[in-house]
């Protein structure tokens, strides 16, 4: 393996926060980390991507600043034609013929291109040379996005779940995969993704099953592993309780996505160990779909990644750190 401290690292999905889990994934990069795995969705999917391209390629990770920078996520909600004309009933339009009300096609524009100048652009690129690895065949990637399928009822890691698919994982692109996972239900169009039998499923936010999947990695075999696995959260270190009724059905219907995509799981975290291998990113209540996000909110929030990353470097053990 190369140089560096090995740690297999899981990003959450939080839209245009990921900016945020680049912040606490360039400090720990700084304190000689090394991503021997990296999974995520969402955006967690767009920066766990770009990480793993960029380190397989031998790039410098702080390249992945200016790119989070440049990318304008005013694209990523463009009008549409119905949109310019009727206004929000346009959007509405655009949703029952399109199942979304934006194509999500930026993302291809922005981070194709990307993934094509450090050459490495499909999961056959990001292949695991490791020959002291229990990984069976199929997980030997140092990526996994993660996708929801409605058609199936199904969670999908990728690449590690295209043979179910009948395809090749490893002539599977990046940016395809990301664009699956990045899908946030109404919002943008859902991924219609063909099988090998020419057959459509349906793909869309892996958020909506597992939005910070932090078990991806841990070993079933009772084996210990032979280095940790962290993850980044987005949505800070769980604060209280809304407690108040839900009472008309479209508070329902949203309620329920809501939870779906968020912390629904977060009890009891401490005790089962989750909370103690997890950097919590606060990104002072910023939405995931708020677009508009001006250049000093991006500099918070990325600056909260640091932060974060920072404070829980400090509490380790010093056999961990050092």
């Amino acid at each position: 393996m190369a140089d560096g401290k090995p740690v297999d690292l899981v990003l959450e999905g939080g839209g245009v926060k990921g900016i945020g889990l680049l912040g606490a994934v360039l400090v720990l990069h700084d304190q000689g980390y090394r991503f021997q795995r990296i999974a995520g969705t969402s955006a967690g999917a767009i920066v766990a991507a770009l990480v793993a391209a960029y380190q397989k390629a031998g790039r410098d990770l702080h390249e992945l600043e200016d790119v989070m920078h440049g990318c304008e996520y005013r694209k990523f909600q463009e009008d549409s034609l119905l949109h310019r004309v009727l206004g929000k009933a346009g959007d509405g339009i655009e949703f029952l013929l399109h199942r979304g009300a934006h194509t999500g096609d930026y993302l291809y524009e922005w981070l194709g291109p990307l993934f094509e100048a450090v050459g490495v652009t499909k999961f056959g690129d990001l292949r695991l040379d490791d020959p002291n690895t229990s990984l069976q065949d199929y997980q030997r990637y140092s990526l996994v996005v993660h996708t929801s399928d409605l058609s199936r009822r199904a969670l999908v890691r990728l690449p590690w779940d295209y043979a179910e698919y009948g395809r090749k994982a490893d002539d599977e692109l990046l940016v395809d995969a990301v664009r699956a996972s990045m899908s946030i239900p109404f919002f943008f169009r859902p991924v219609e993704f063909e099988t090998g039998e020419r057959k459509k499923v349906t793909w869309v936010d892996g958020g909506l099953l597992s939005n910070f999947p932090i078990t991806v990695f841990d070993r079933t075999d009772g084996v210990r592993s032979r280095w940790p696995t962290w993850g980044v959260k987005l949505s800070g270190r769980p604060r209280g309780n809304h407690d108040s009724p839900i009472r008309s059905p479209l508070g329902i219907a949203t309620g329920s996505l809501q939870t779906l995509m968020a912390d629904w799981n977060r009890y009891r975290l401490d005790d089962e160990g989750v909370n103690q291998r997890t950097i919590f990113v606060d990104t002072g209540g910023i939405s995931a779909t708020d677009f508009g996000l001006s250049p000093e909110t991006q500099a918070t929030l990325y600056s909260s990644g640091q932060e974060a990353a920072r404070r829980f470097l400090a509490q380790l053990p010093s056999a961990v750190v050092e």
